[in-house]
């Protein structure tokens, strides 16, 4: 077939310009991405070849082979993976799969260090190759396909590529990368090998390259017909962890999950009974970019016997966990498990249960030490994992009922006691401040910190010192559906029914049953006046400085979650709140029914509390109309 010209999607374009322009200080991620992507086209290629043995052509060796050509000015990077079919050629080469381009390129900082670690994590590794090359020739062969469908890629970079088919007895892809002017430094065995120990060291193929050797006569190293292994190649997962130094950890983690940062921790263990497997598992020190996606791609990878069988192996771990990455090689599944054995299976129920508990155990671990370090480093690795991932974790009071009481002993909150954003409060360490006389834990749910902070539903408490946990993440209203108590004692919005302080409040009982007697003409006539808009009207002394306040009956859905509910464009019922009265209040003890404009005081009053816990007006006009008219009456 002769040659074929084709233009690159138009993200490819601005990726590629990228790669050129932008990544020049940080070169050598190149080979770091390309030997990842022949390791992928090995496990493609062992995979497939469960089914059919026939793939491997009678050469089952699988390895990586890294070479240069001084004269040429080239390196190439060989594997004898899966390799592509002319199809497969254009679409993996000339095109990025849309999904993510958006969001790479929204990602993009400057910062050359945090962009090159974005390359692996969005699949677009292969056009790192241009950081060095002003052309790259690939070679391929799908596996399983005559040696007359090879096919020859070949682009400089710029607008478009050309394709032709050739004859290619090797199956596998063979990508040559021929050097710009300025990257000499690439043509050499010593440098190649330093890339290659430093970053894929761990890859579990076999990575060769021809053996130099010291020549006295010529007084200089020379390349021998041998070859020799370079980076250890073999799966570290097998290896007995006191062979297996921290580097060699961090390295293993930044090859499998390629971020270019290290891992905030990892553990790594064998389990042996009822099934037997090896789990080596990674929390990352920042969240992946589409962790809120649907469609999001989690989990971990899956091995059997050595033998890679998927990656995002989703039903090994729970969805509250989907930030862990790493490697579970099992003794016990079938070679030619598939997604829907996965569902069903019971050795991977057991499993998916191990390593649930296993990362429960190493965040416990990391909480205990943080609390008691003095190193700073050591004391922030608890908070950064839960900048990172906190939201997502509280997914797992309402998935995980097994492991619930060990989940809330990890969240943490902002609380009034700290006054500060940061959610750094465990339920623990409110407990362990709670006044004598106090039963509850409170709680006050805003859309953020400072409006809970200035919620008039805390009045009282900070009247009587109690500590309220402030409550901002979306996923707060659904967690504490499913988390009701913590240590035996009940968790109570202090926006949400009658409040009742019990001994903290025994005192002030008396004196408030006197006003209600008093004022309740007052209220009868502010229910009247607001009928329709609030549920009911009523006294209340949890407030100090505000006039009035919203709340929730018993069994109601609280306005937040309202609100939350709405801007998610689903369908929220309406409820109506309770409008609590402050009876100490100068401008409640103004309120006369008989008064003209009684009914636009009370809906004043009605409509500054919606606004003072968060809510929007159903109408701004009529409320500033009604301000001004009042404003003007005095």
């Amino acid at each position: 077939m002769a040659q074929e010209t084709m233009s690159f999607q138009a993200e490819v374009k601005q990726l590629l310009h990228l790669m050129i322009h932008s990544l020049y200080s940080n070169k050598e991620i190149f080979l770091r991405e390309l030997i990842s992507n022949a390791s992928d086209a090995a496990d493609k290629l062992r995979f497939e070849g469960i089914e059919n043995s026939g793939l491997y052509e009678n050469d089952a060796d699988l390895r990586i082979r890294i070479s240069y050509d001084k004269a040429a000015r080239t390196v190439t990077i060989d594997d004898n993976g899966i390799g592509m079919s002319r199809d497969e050629a254009i679409s993996h080469l000339g095109t990025i799969a849309r999904s993510g381009t958006k969001e790479f390129f929204s990602k993009l900082s400057g910062d050359q260090q945090k962009d090159a670690a974005l390359i692996g994590q969005f699949g677009v590794g292969f056009y790192s190759g241009f950081i060095v090359a002003d052309k790259i020739t690939v070679e391929t062969r799908r596996a399983g396909l005559p040696a007359s469908e090879g096919v020859r890629w070949e682009s400089a970079g710029e607008g478009d590529f050309v394709v032709e088919q050739i004859e290619r007895a090797q199956r596998g892809s063979s990508i040559t990368l021929h050097l710009r002017p300025e990257e000499d430094e690439f043509l050499s065995t010593h440098k190649l090998k330093s890339i290659i120990q430093k970053y894929s060291d761990h890859v579990a193929l076999p990575i060769l390259m021809k053996k130099e050797e010291w020549d006295a006569e010529k007084s200089e190293m020379v390349t021998k017909d041998e070859d020799e292994t370079v980076n250890q190649a073999s799966a570290l997962w097998t290896r007995p962890k006191s062979d297996i130094t921290d580097e060699q950890y961090k390295q293993f983690y930044q090859h499998l999950s390629h971020d270019h940062d290290d891992p905030l921790t990892w553990t790594h263990n064998r389990v042996e009974g009822r099934s037997e497997y090896t789990q080596l598992l990674y929390v990352p020190k920042h969240a992946p970019f589409d962790m809120w996606n649907r469609d999001h791609k989690g989990g971990l990878k899956l091995y059997v016997k050595r033998v890679f069988i998927m990656d995002d192996a989703e039903q090994l771990v729970p969805v509250y966990l989907r930030f862990v990455k790493g490697v579970v090689d099992s003794a016990d599944l079938p070679l030619n498990v598939s997604r829907e054995i996965l569902q069903e299976s019971r050795d991977v129920k057991a499993i998916r249960e191990g390593v649930t508990k296993r990362v429960l155990s190493m965040l416990e671990e990391v909480a205990s030490s943080s609390a008691e370090a003095t190193d700073d480093a050591e004391k922030a690795k608890y908070d950064t994992f839960w900048k990172e991932f906190g939201q997502v974790f509280k997914e797992g009071i309402g998935e995980d009922y097994g492991n619930r009481e060990r989940i809330a002993k990890l969240v943490r909150f902002a609380s009034t006691h700290t006054d500060s954003s940061e959610q750094t409060v465990a339920l623990a360490d409110y407990v362990s401040r709670m006044k004598p006389e106090q039963t509850k834990i409170y709680y006050v749910t805003a859309d953020t910190w400072q409006a809970a902070k200035n919620s008039p539903h805390l009045e009282v408490f900070r009247k009587k010192g109690v500590e309220v946990l402030l409550l901002t993440d979306r996923v707060d209203e659904w967690m504490l559906s499913f988390l009701n108590e913590f240590d035996g004692k009940p968790l109570q919005s202090v926006a949400r029914g009658d409040l009742d302080l019990g001994a903290l409040n025994d005192e002030e009982k008396q004196a408030q049953e006197k006003v209600g007697e008093e004022l309740k003409p007052l209220v009868e006539s502010m229910k009247v006046a607001l009928e329709g808009k609030a549920k009911d009207v009523r006294l209340t002394f949890r407030l100090t400085d505000s006039p009035t306040c919203l709340v929730a009956d018993d069994g109601d859905m609280s306005g937040y979650l309202q609100r939350m509910l709405k801007q998610a464009g689903q369908a929220a019922p309406q409820m109506q709140p309770i409008l609590e009265v402050n009876p100490e209040h100068p401008l409640v003890k103004k309120l006369h029914a008989d008064d003209a404009n009684f009914s636009d005081w009370c809906h004043l009053l009605f409509d500054q509390a919606m606004l003072a816990e968060g809510g929007s007006l159903e109408d701004p006009a009529s409320f500033v109309k009604r301000t001004n008219a009042l404003l003007l009456a005095r």
